[in-house]
């Protein structure tokens, strides 16, 4: 039995999220069903975790196991030829027995990009998150430094969320401009329903005046009296990378 890696690139705009539900299309539904038109058979795969409705990949992860002998070429190209335009098989390659896209993850790596400027951008209304007014970078930086390490982000889960523990580590947060463009990166171990998006509505509410850098570092130690910021909308996010 082979043990198959793919890396998927999507625009999740379309879609209800990542995972197959019943009220809608979802990527790994029509990654299934291209799938199957190859093998003559259902398909049944796995991912390094879920995206939500709206967000994006340039790097998701995914493995399915089969005893098909086609060449890794043939399941790319054959895969992608079944797929619609807003998805695509980037690379694919064995792996060993006892491989698992979600559970052999070493880390993820997460980009939100904010669109900061006064005129809206159709080009990039699909990709990111539109803001006008002053935000400040520095402080910005200076509150995503609390964030680097391990910590319990229990205020930072959406409620729908059903991890076990609320404890994760992350290694690194960047935050840059490049023209108009704000990116802001997490590289983690792993991330919370929703995590990502509610870090950056609150890191936005710092970049804009309206709380201290200081808080998250509080709502990292559990004040009761503080809550974190607004979700950032879903299409400014993007599933870089998954790394083993």
């Amino acid at each position: 039995m082979r043990t198959i890696l793919m890396e998927i690139e999507y625009d999740g705009t379309a879609y209800v999220g990542w995972q197959v539900q019943a009220n809608g299309l979802s990527v790994q539904g029509v990654v299934e069903s291209a799938l199957a038109q190859i093998l003559r058979q259902k398909v049944r795969i796995h991912s390094s975790g879920r995206t939500d409705a709206g967000v994006h990949a340039r790097g998701m992860a995914a493995h399915f196991q089969t005893e098909s002998l086609l060449p890794l070429q043939a399941f790319r190209e054959g895969v992608n030829h079944f797929l619609p335009g807003d998805v695509v098989i980037r690379t694919v390659q064995d792996m060993p027995e006892g491989f698992h896209a979600r559970y052999s993850a070493r880390g993820k790596w997460y980009r939100y990009t904010i669109y900061h400027h006064a005129v809206r951008s159709p080009l990039a209304a699909r990709t990111a998150w539109h803001l006008r007014g002053p935000l400040d970078l520095e402080q910005m930086r200076q509150a995503a430094a609390y964030l680097v390490g391990e910590h319990d982000f229990q205020a930072f889960r959406s409620s729908g969320c059903v991890a076990k523990t609320s404890v994760r580590e992350i290694f690194q947060v960047g935050i840059f401009a490049e023209g108009a463009f704000i990116h802001i990166d997490f590289r983690g171990s792993g991330f919370l329903k929703n995590m990502v998006r509610m870090l950056v509505g609150t890191l936005v509410e710092v970049g804009q005046g309206r709380r201290p850098a200081t808080d998250l570092q509080k709502l990292l130690q559990g004040e009761a009296e503080l809550a974190c910021g607004p979700t950032a909308p879903p299409h400014g996010l993007c599933l870089e990378e998954v790394w083993y």
